[in-house]
């Protein structure tokens, strides 16, 4: 459980100085209606009495599982319980503990700690021959996918209380969820879970992972909850998926962007990788969505709508003519992009059974701040999804008129100098090319390219990152990105062997020198690209995390040189 998250800390209290025999004897009351949790003050000690009451008010064990749902047990199970955590490391006296098995460790490892920090019940996927007697141990199938029923549960629900919108696909997530995010927020509040932070409606938090564990994703849907939002849009990733996550979501729209070469150091191939992608929309993630919008312009478009079920709304965008919303007349350069929006009549509304989708079809002149022919895409998603929804196309262009970009995303930096300059986060070689190629296009001097491979990550891509780059630019520094506990030659070494053209690359193992020499590189009419970690503002190494951040360094360079000169 991230510290995002609170506990009801007047209860935790009633656990600490309760002896576990006194909590067994208590007599089971009716649930009560729980309130939000008032997290700060660090409560004295409770009057016997007072504790008993809390504890016939708490939640019990048993209120969390179905039969079906236990293989086995040692122990009661009505009994009170504090609050549910998977990290033993914030186990508070009362809660329950998720021993999860990992990939690189497993929770069991861990149950003594969580017992001794006050674990009362502990599920796990095998039951110790010895189980501590003063905890509760349930056998479960799956424990990650058991953490996502019981959060749903915990938190009552949440996304059935709110219009919920998941975004997946290799690039684009986080633009179209900002997108969307902005499109939706007319007179309502909207929550965001993605990569660059979580608005949690009453405040933003930063992130620490893209599709957080469910017990997080539940516990922060319950805080937008309560504090008004009624929508939400989430990044969506293959992990997240794949580890039960967002089991039990109920999504109103799925979002499909794209579908690209990532995460095979995680899943076998492309087409494993897309199976789990296609989940989201086929109900496997354990409930079907209202609406799926796919983008029928990549090659795996059409084969995801052939595979959404009967009874899910389809809405397909693209440039392509059969897109039910679509881009026509692009122009594109460096300072925005303009394009004809058009939909059928029908996209705007939930046609009957036995209605067929009118052929008529209505359009609207779209210019937007953010460039690149990718983010037409993202544009598109963004808008037939508000559209899908139910919103007005006149209202949607209004807000699109006001929305200015995304932190990290094709972000241009300002600092007086006569070329362009921009960060992206762009980390795979369709994103390299895709962002280049675009580049190229609207330079009229040279494409410079500051890039690196990520360690600890799919090596096979390293050298197709390499050929992109080495396509399109006139010149390009490769150094280090995040480099976490691998060796960086290793990664140059992977690196090398998609190197076309030597004669246009330096290998600079410093980050900074390397933006550094790109810039004294640059001159009026170039154009110079930093690539990899756009809005992250830290660099990852063995066994150390440094500032960092590709934009602020960028400036500061700028302002150095300019200062010199």
């Amino acid at each position: 459980m991230i510290s995002y998250l609170t506990q009801n800390h007047f209860l935790v209290t009633a656990f600490r100085d309760t002896p576990a025999a006194a909590m067994l004897d208590l007599a089971p009351a009716p649930r009560a209606r729980r309130t939000p949790a008032r997290a700060a003050r660090s409560p004295r000690a409770l009057k016997p009495h007072h504790a008993n009451n809390l504890f016939k008010m708490a939640p019990k064990l048993s209120d969390y599982f179905k039969d079906d749902e236990i293989i086995a047990s040692k122990g009661p199970l009505d009994r009170p319980i504090s609050g549910i955590v998977m990290d033993s490391r914030r186990v508070v006296p009362g809660n329950l503990y998720f021993a999860l098995p990992g990939l690189r460790t497993d929770g069991g490892e861990y149950i003594d700690e969580a017992i001794n920090r006050g674990a009362v019940a502990i599920v796990t996927n095998k039951l110790p021959l010895h189980a501590p007697g003063k905890a509760t141990f349930i056998q479960v199938a799956d424990p990650r996918a058991q953490l996502a029923r019981v959060s749903q549960r915990y938190y009552r629900f949440p996304d059935r209380d709110m219009t919920v919108v998941g975004v997946t696909g290799t690039n684009g997530k986080t633009t179209v969820t900002h997108l969307l995010k902005h499109l939706l927020n007319g007179d309502q509040r909207v929550g965001l879970v993605g990569t660059i932070n979580y608005d949690l409606g009453a405040r933003t938090v930063p992130s620490f992972k893209t599709t957080p564990e469910s017990i997080d994703i539940y516990g922060m849907l319950a805080q937008m909850r309560d504090a008004g939002c009624r929508q939400t849009v989430m990044e969506v990733s293959s992990h997240g998926i794949d580890q039960n996550r967002v089991l039990g979501m109920h999504f109103d729209a799925a979002v499909f962007t794209n579908l690209t070469r990532d995460h095979l150091d995680y899943h076998k191939n492309l087409d494993e990788y897309f199976d789990v992608k296609t989940r989201l929309f086929t109900g496997k993630t354990g409930a079907q969505p209202k609406l799926a919008v796919i983008n029928i312009d990549d090659p795996r478009g059409p084969e995801l709508v052939k595979r959404v079920p009967e009874g899910v709304r389809v809405l397909t965008f693209g440039e392509s003519p059969s897109a039910d919303v679509r881009a026509e007349n692009i122009s594109l350069n460096f300072k925005n992009t303009t394009f004809r929006l058009v939909w059928s009549e029908g996209s705007a509304r939930v046609p009957r059974a036995d209605e067929t989708r009118p052929e008529s079809r209505t359009n609207l002149d779209i210019d937007s701040p953010l460039i690149g022919r990718y983010n037409v895409s993202n544009l598109l998603a963004a808008v037939a999804t508000a559209i899908g929804l139910g919103r007005d196309p006149l209202v949607i262009m209004s807000r699109l008129k006001t929305f200015t970009g995304v932190a990290g995303r094709m972000e241009r930096i300002e600092a007086g100098q006569p070329f362009n300059a921009l960060v992206d986060y762009a980390h795979t070689d369709d994103a390299l090319r895709n962002a280049l190629g675009m580049l190229r296009a609207i330079t009229p001097g040279r494409l410079l390219v500051v890039f690196g491979c990520g360690g600890n990550r799919d090596r096979a891509k390293r050298p197709l990152m390499m050929r992109a780059v080495q396509e399109f630019a006139d010149y390009a520094f490769a150094t280090a990105d995040n480099p976490r506990s691998e060796p960086l030659q290793q990664i140059f070494d992977d690196m090398k062997t998609g190197v076309t053209a030597p004669e246009k690359l330096t290998w600079i193992e410093d980050r900074r020198r390397a933006i550094s020499l790109a810039l004294d590189m640059a001159k009026p009419g170039d154009c110079l690209l930093v690539a990899g970690k756009g809005h992250e503002s830290y660099q990852e190494f063995a066994d150390t995390v440094i500032p960092f951040d590709d934009r602020q360094t960028v400036r500061e360079l700028i302002n150095l040189k300019t200062l010199k000169s």
